[in-house]
Parts: C-alpha cells; structure tokens; sequence
C-alpha cells in the first residue's frame, strides 16, 4: 500500500460511501502494484458495482484530467500519496441536471 492518508479532493456522497471508497483503494492498494492502475480501478468499480448497484465508473492514475457527468451524490475525488482516484455513477439521461455535473480538470493530488 502507499504510505500516507487519503486526501479527499471533491465528493458528494454520504460519509458511509466515502468510507466505502476508501477503504476498497485501501484494499486494491494492498493487493495491486501501485503502478497497476487498470487492475487497482476495475477492482474498485466492480466492488462498489457489488454494494451499491451498477454502472460505476473507476479512473486511477498520476495525471489525468476529466468532466464527467454523475448521479447526484455518486461522486469522488481523493488522492492517496501521488495516486488520483475519480469513482462516479455516470448519468446520461434527461434525469440529469445542471447542478449534477462535475468537472475536474487538473487531477493531480
């Protein structure tokens, strides 16, 4: 695992899936290479597609930007050393409001 704390950058979900997300980087840390960030992301996606219904979207990486749309309160952006790790619900549909969009640009830790 990296040594250091999670720095949470931007987040809408509830305290108990924030914890949820850290805690499976946490764990996908452990059992990946640090520099394995396809296997560290589909780990996550696919654990939190477990537990909390599917279509999350997983991105792992050093220096990587984005805007994405999300379901509101789906939606993290934490660091854990120089580790970025962006976990959101997509949403698509015309269920989808203004105030539920997220841009991040520059998504280094």
């Amino acid at each position: 695992m990296l040594e250091g704390k999670a720095v949470i950058g931007e987040t809408d979900m509830l305290k108990t899936m924030q914890q949820d997300a850290l805690d499976l980087a946490s764990k996908a840390l452990d059992s990946f290479d640090v520099t394995d960030a396809i296997e560290i992301a589909r780990f996550i996606k696919k654990e939190f597609d477990k537990s909390h219904g599917t279509g999350w979207q997983c991105i792992v990486g050093t220096d990587f930007g984005s805007y994405v749309t999300h379901c509101y309160g789906c939606f993290i952006y934490f660091g854990i050393g120089n580790l970025a790790i962006l976990l959101f619900r997509g949403s698509a549909g015309p269920e989808a409001q203004e105030n539920h969009f997220s841009a991040i640009e520059a998504a280094k830790p």
